[in-house]
């Protein structure tokens, strides 16, 4: 894989934080300036949602004096984009986020988004406190602490959710045609990338290995890939589980998609310019076995690219729901004082040349968990997708090789009809 042009650190959730350089110190009409230079230079519409963007830069001079001033215009300005990805962080949101790269948070430990103007939940983290209290996936937050949600900004809803170990946030949520009030206590969140325990009341074949990623937000979440794929060398092949998995780092997507590939592209992006940039997978390749991944509605982001990935190049089968649909690539810039912008400067494509932006991945065989299902603890995707890998498996034994498999009609309909 070709990484010597990857000189910036790039997000794919707003809701995941890497730091990148630091800006030059400066007043609070500096901050405000030098993030209308950044969204000038960099955002990757360059007629800013259709408007004069100098319209902005001296807006505020006779108003902004203290840095509270500033980020108020900031976030002013801002708005304007109609961009919930694009968005500013005073410090302490900022040194808060940019912790979670280490695997620790504090809160309930649920990823948040819009979507048509509602603020959902994209997925509550495995094993936390969001999870337990049985938050799902396209949930509707109506109210935070018995405030409307409407037309709330995800920073402002992010900081109303957050809050120290031991209180309590009370949220009504919108399922279906059902309004449900969940009161959950916050908690110190350890974010763990990778599990290989097979899900609970669920019994997978001895020769399969269930591999369960669940965030790439940390920086150790491709070696933790790595290790379970050794720790799981053994099987005959994986089910690789990617759902509610709301993304992370781009680094990571592309690491870990170069585990699984031989050769092929593995994404591209395209910025304001139209300059595209191809990543491609090397021979580097940790296993060549027979693949199945997990999607569903909370798959997003990394996610996207690392399914696509697998889907466009034929190495894997893809089973469950239409993923989220978040296509944007995000940059996070230091500002003065320790505060930062998250500034959407590229889209993504699947190495099709797919942009996948509020549409999703479409996988090669639908199955989804009906309510019903998931109150009986009757994971159906999961069990399809077992079938097809032992079927998988079997087609490849009697080729006396590991297949790497071939999305095209014929390997598919013999893999489901065996």
């Amino acid at each position: 894989m070709n990484t010597k042009n990857f000189t910036k650190i790039i997000l794919l959730t707003c809701f995941l934080l890497f730091c990148a350089k630091s800006a030059f110190a400066g007043n609070p009409q500096e901050t405000y300036d030098q993030v209308w230079k950044l969204i000038n230079s960099k955002y990757v519409d360059v007629n800013q949602n259709g408007q004069d963007w100098h319209r902005w830069r001296h807006k505020y001079d006779s108003v902004v004096r203290t840095p509270e001033d500033s980020y108020v215009a900031i976030e002013t300005m801002l708005s304007s984009l109609d961009d919930p990805y694009t968005r500013f962080l005073d410090p302490e949101e900022f040194a808060e986020e940019s912790r979670s790269i280490s695997g620790t948070l504090y809160g309930i430990g649920v990823q948040i988004g819009l979507r048509e103007d509602k603020l959902v939940v994209i997925s509550p983290i495995e094993d936390t406190p969001a999870a337990k209290a049985g938050l799902q996936a396209n949930d509707i937050i109506l109210e935070i602490q018995g405030e409307s949600a409407k037309g709330i900004s995800i920073k402002k809803a992010a900081d109303q959710i957050r809050g120290p170990k031991g209180t309590k946030v009370t949220l009504l949520i919108k399922r279906e045609d059902k309004e449900i009030k969940f009161e959950i206590m916050r908690d110190k969140i350890d974010v763990k990338s990778v599990s290989i325990k097979n899900p609970k009341n669920s019994k997978l074949d001895n020769n399969i290995g269930y591999i369960r990623l669940n965030s790439f937000l940390s920086h150790t979440a491709s070696k933790e890939i790595e290790d379970a794929i050794n720790a799981l060398k053994d099987k005959d092949g994986y089910i690789l589980d990617l759902r509610s998995n709301p993304g992370g780092l781009l680094s990571n997507a592309i690491y870990i998609s170069d585990m699984f590939l031989d050769s092929g592209f593995i994404v591209s992006t395209v910025d304001r310019d139209g300059y595209k940039e191809t990543q491609q997978a090397n021979s580097d390749f940790v296993t060549k076995k027979p693949l199945v991944v997990l999607i569903d509605e909370g798959s997003a982001s990394a996610s996207e690219i690392l399914s696509g990935a697998l889907k466009d190049n034929g190495r894997a089968v893809l089973v469950g729901t239409k993923s989220f649909g978040k296509g944007l690539v995000q940059e996070i810039n230091k500002l003065p004082d320790g505060a930062g912008i998250n500034i959407t400067t590229q889209k993504y494509l699947t190495p099709n040349g797919t942009d996948i932006n509020k549409v999703g991945i479409i996988p090669d065989i639908e199955v989804k968990n009906e309510k019903e299902d998931i109150e009986n603890k009757n994971d159906l995707q999961l069990k399809k997708a077992e079938q097809i890998l032992k079927n998988l498996i079997s087609y490849g034994k009697k080729a006396k090789n590991e297949p790497k498999v071939i999305n095209s009609e014929l390997p598919i309909k013999i893999i489901i009809e065996k």
